[in-house]
């Protein structure tokens, strides 16, 4: 029978979270450093504001801006390609909310979170397949970030800058922005996870007011907003739509996939449960909806004042003729870019990459190998076109993550009941050893869940990577619904394995009502 008393070595609060009760018990596991430990209760204190700030930071970026705009690039009209990106940020809130929940009751991240499924030592499959993912974000936030500077240095300093000799099919000035993009980056993570949380704080209010400039200067340019919502869908609203609704809308959902992993990194600082979720709640659907509509709206107007849809707003600046407008405007999509990218890119890859290596790897020095791996992955070449990077770059590791967090929501929430042994988290031996220290319920699901849900990964001929009649062929129809498929078969999978030894695994002693 499954036992209430609470373990020994932790205490739990009044307002349910818990931490250990003397950090000794963990200090010499080769499995924990500064960084991995459980934070105290005392230095839990992120508000809803913190969360929501975060939030506008990391939604009102560029990346985020060519999420809508690649769906209008793409044939759909202004309604279709909000509606598409609104429903899935509200799917993509319920697992995020659901593994949130284990960072701000134990203060632990990510990685160690997920060692309480995968095993202690198996938990760095999901945290470092997290982590290349975030680095290949970083890579192509950077190279966002240096376009802005080399059309801004350009805009001030004339051809001698914007057409300066080629170098790898780039103006060198071209590599010299990304560079120096690159190094400010750097700089700030190596300041810590506070000097982070004071920049979110001040730089989300302007970005959302750059965001709003720059409608304001486009609908005006127009016309107003009648010729924007009057353009119409290339795609209708019969079968052409649906056939790229379903992909689209995974890849909608995946962009926000490796969040609704490792949002714990961040919730583990949260001042309380309904501190996180209010935070998030009003965070992530309202924040990317206006960057959604803005987006929408300003390559609509593009496709009435230029004739085509222009999908990065960086080509769009190049269009203002007046430099004051185009260096106020990228100053602050740079801003934007750096807020996203230092918060949902560094972050999580740091804690990731120091699970891997705790004896090695702190958070700074994480934080500056993402940084390297970022511009290895050649971030300039995910976002050449928005089919790659809507159906072949969002469409695939969604999928692929979905499977891991089906294991984590299905381990959680159904087979432990939000009920985790703290210290066992970092203890060779103990209960989250498993076999060897991997858990291999866990693996075969995320691995079976992945194969199901981007086994079938296809292109259309000559718009991406894969083969027109997928992967996999027999897969093939499953692909437009990775994300779907993913999580589904990740949750079934590790809950129908999980069922089969619950008899011999007993739930570990916890406290009643936890």
């Amino acid at each position: 029978m499954t036992q209430t008393t609470a373990p020994q070595d932790q205490v739990v609060h009044p307002d349910g979270r818990v931490e250990l009760r003397d950090a000794a018990v963990i200090a010499g596991s080769r499995y924990a450093n500064a960084e991995l430990a459980p934070t105290t209760v005392e230095r839990r204190q992120w508000t809803t504001y913190n969360y929501a700030a975060l939030w506008m930071g990391m939604a009102h970026n560029i990346p985020s801006y060519l999420l809508a705009s690649g769906l209008v690039a793409i044939g759909m009209n202004w309604l279709q390609a909000f509606l598409t990106i609104t429903v899935a940020n509200v799917i993509v809130l319920a697992p995020m909310l659901l593994n949130s929940h284990a960072g701000t009751k134990y203060g632990i991240p990510f990685p160690v979170f997920a060692r309480a499924f995968y095993g202690v030592r198996g938990a760095n499959l999901p945290a470092l397949l997290r982590a290349f993912i975030a680095c290949g974000w970083f890579g192509i936030q950077t190279w966002i970030g240096g376009q802005a500077i080399f059309v801004i240095a350009g805009k001030l300093l004339g051809p001698s800058w914007s057409a300066a000799a080629t170098l790898l099919g780039q103006p060198w000035t071209m590599w010299l922005s990304f560079a120096f993009f690159w190094l400010v980056q750097m700089i700030l993570i190596a300041r810590g996870i506070e000097a982070l949380r004071r920049f979110e704080n001040w730089a989300a209010p302007l970005v959302t007011v750059a965001f709003l400039a720059l409608l304001v200067y486009v609908v005006t340019r127009a016309g107003g907003f009648g010729p924007i919502f009057a353009e119409p869908s290339r795609l209708g609203w019969g079968p052409s739509f649906w056939a790229v609704f379903w992909p689209a809308l995974m890849g909608m959902i995946a962009f926000w996939a490796t969040l609704s992993l490792n949002m714990p990194d961040f919730t583990r600082f949260g001042a309380g449960q309904r501190q996180q979720v209010l935070g998030q709640v009003l965070g992530l659907p309202t924040t990317m909806a206006f960057i959604s509509i803005v987006s929408i709206i300003i390559t609509s107007g593009t496709i009435v004042l230029y004739g085509k849809a222009i999908w990065d707003p960086v080509e769009v600046a190049r269009q203002f003729e007046h430099p004051l407008v185009v260096t106020v405007g990228l100053v602050m999509a740079i801003l934007a870019t750096m807020s996203a990218n230092v918060a949902a890119n560094v972050v999580s890859p740091s804690y990731d990459f120091s699970n891997a290596l705790p004896r090695w790897l702190n958070f700074r020095t994480a934080g500056l190998l993402t940084g390297v791996i970022g511009v290895l992955i050649q971030p300039w070449r995910l976002i050449s076109d928005p089919n790659v990077y809507i159906f072949a770059w969002l469409g695939f590791y969604g999928g692929v993550l979905a499977s891991v967090a089906g294991v984590l929501v299905a381990g959680y929430w159904l087979v432990s009941r939000t009920r985790l042994d703290l210290a066992a988290l970092y203890r060779p031996g103990g209960r989250y050893w498993y076999a060897a220290g991997w858990n291999w319920r866990a693996v075969l699901a995320t691995l079976v869940g992945s194969l199901l849900a981007v086994g079938g990964a296809y292109s259309l001929p000559g718009r991406g990577p894969f083969p027109a009649d997928g992967l996999i062929p027999v897969l093939r129809p499953l692909y437009d619904y990775s994300w779907a498929v993913g999580i589904a078969a990740g949750l079934v999978l590790y809950l129908v394995l999980s069922l089969t030894t619950l008899t011999r695994r007993r739930t570990p002693p916890m406290e009643q009502g936890s």
